[in-house]
This record gives structure tokens, C-alpha cells and sequence, in this order.
């Protein structure tokens, strides 16, 4: 079985030529139907149609998950509860419903503003699954704050509500805090690509230094940008994506070739491309030494 590549396909069709049980993790990141353009995907389709076929495609992916994997799924607001119960009848079990906000959101006029997203977390079995908890860990304000003698001194696990701010600050989770902070990708990033939904690095770091191991397999059923990809190359880990359209799955090698793979390495921040011009033209301002 070749590994670290993207196929061109229908998920529920490629994974019915996998055998059962052989990925450690699975990010999923489909269609949330709200009328989104792709290429060749219809993200308008009736209410029973968009959860027969979520129900399929989830039913695929628990198919090959380990019995210590992990399942995310991230989903909007209009099918949240409804991807929620699903995953319980596929017979994963819930561990968070995460909340990532995000203050550059979506612009309405007649509602409150669209600024944040679902982060389902479930695995197969609720006693044998992966979790590193030391590699994620945050500094508690029991300690910072309140100089509880009670806290953990090696700091807590991050709350369940992720909080992305890129104007307060260039780095994505900050160590004294137990909020994460990271953007939406803005159409200004350094990291943007034509795909039209893209999920930001950091969210993808975190969730991958949490739940697996280096050389653990990842799939991502609807790769889109890459970006699940790309994060598990930089952290040693073995993937595969399967997407719909060859021309985005074209954008996700050329992605994936620029990256030297680097276990365990740390995800830059998100830069706005006038951000990395200036530093650029700082580094070649600096004097040179010998050589």
C-alpha cells in the first residue's frame, strides 16, 4: 500500500478498497451544504440527501479506522447535532465538542456574524486510544494567576473553546495561555491557497501532536487544500488524502513537494504577505558575518 499521496476520487469509493482498521487517525473536514463553490462538488443538496451521504461517508471512515484511533470532524453550525448523532450511531465514542471562534468571520446583515466552527472529537474505543497530553500542555492560571499550590507545575490541558485572534497576536497558541489563538486563513496569508475552505495549520498541529504518533497513519477523506497533509509530513507522520477534483488535488502535491518533512517540528505563524515581505527586507538589512 503506497502512503504519503493524494488520490483523485469519491472517499466512499476509494476507502471500500482499503482493509478495515488501518488508519490511526482521521480529520474530516466535508462540505458543510450552506452553497459553497467548488469545482465539481454540489454544496447544495436537500437535507435527507446531505445526511444519507454524510452517514455513508462517515460509515466508510470508521470502517478503517484502528481500534485506537481517533475520528475529528469539523462542521458548521446548520448540521452540527445532526453530524453528532451520526457519529454516535457509527459507534465512535464522543470525547470534546470543541468550538473553534475566529474573529475574522463571516459578515451578515440580519444576523449575529458567523465566527466560529465545530470540532467534533471522538474515538473507537473510550479505553485504548492515543492522547499525549505533555505535548499540548499550557500553563494554568491556578499557578500564573491564583499561585494555587494545588495546580500540575507542568500546566493544563487546553479548554475545549479554541479562540484564533491573529491581530493580538503572531503566534498561534501562546504558551501562558490555555486559549488558542491562530487565524482563519485570510485571502492575505502567506499559507492561502485557491481552495475555497481551508482550515489553518495550528488547528491541525494540535490535534495531530495530541493523537498520534510519528509514523502513524492519517487520513483525510476530503483533502481540499492539503492542509491535514501537509501538517502530518512536517510532524513525521504518514498520510493520505482523497479529493474529488484533480485540480485541487493537483494544488495539494505542489503543496506537499515544497515541504521538507521535519518530526515534530513547530507550524509557523500565519503571515499576511506584506507581513513576510517586511521581514524579508529586515533579514536583508542585517550584517553578514565571515562567509
Amino acid at each position: 500500500m503506497r502512503w504519503d499521496e493524494v488520490i483523485v476520487g469519491d472517499c466512499i469509493e476509494v476507502l471500500a478498497g482499503f482493509p478495515e482498521h488501518t488508519f490511526d487517525l482521521v480529520f474530516a473536514d466535508p462540505p458543510f451544504n450552506i452553497g459553497y463553490r467548488y469545482d465539481l462538488y454540489n454544496d447544495r443538496r436537500s437535507r435527507k440527501e446531505y445526511l444519507d451521504w454524510a452517514k455513508t461517508w462517515i460509515a466508510a471512515c470508521v470502517r478503517v479506522l484502528k481500534p485506537t484511533g481517533s475520528f475529528f470532524l469539523a462542521i458548521g453550525d446548520e448540521f452540527a447535532a445532526e453530524h453528532k448523532i451520526l457519529l454516535d450511531e457509527a459507534g465512535l465514542h464522543w470525547r470534546n465538542w470543541i468550538i473553534w471562534h475566529y474573529t475574522f468571520g463571516v459578515a451578515c446583515t440580519k444576523k449575529f456574524n458567523r465566527s466560529h466552527a465545530h470540532i467534533l472529537y471522538y474515538v473507537r474505543d473510550p479505553k485504548r486510544y492515543t492522547f499525549h497530553a505533555d505535548a499540548i500542555r499550557v500553563k494554568s492560571a491556578r499557578i500564573s494567576t491564583y499561585a494555587d499550590a494545588r495546580a500540575n507545575p507542568a500546566g493544563k490541558l487546553p479548554d475545549d473553546t479554541w479562540v484564533l485572534r491573529p491581530q493580538e497576536s503572531e503566534e498561534h497558541f501562546q504558551p501562558e495561555s490555555d486559549t488558542w489563538y491562530a487565524s482563519r486563513v485570510c485571502g492575505t496569508f502567506r499559507e492561502r491557497t485557491s481552495h475555497p475552505c481551508q482550515m489553518p495549520e495550528a488547528i491541525l498541529e494540535r490535534i495531530i501532536k495530541a493523537t498520534t504518533n510519528p509514523e502513524d497513519l492519517v487520513l483525510d477523506p476530503f483533502a481540499g487544500s492539503g492542509t491535514t497533509l501537509a501538517v502530518a509530513k512536517k510532524l513525521g507522520r504518514r498520510y493520505l488524502g482523497i479529493e474529488l477534483s484533480a485540480h485541487y488535488a493537483a494544488l495539494i502535491r505542489q503543496r506537499l513537494q515544497s515541504i521538507v518533512g521535519r518530526p515534530e517540528s513547530v507550524i509557523t505563524p500565519p503571515q499576511t504577505r506584506r507581513q513576510a515581505s517586511a521581514a524579508l527586507a529586515t533579514a536583508a538589512k542585517r550584517p553578514r558575518g565571515p562567509g
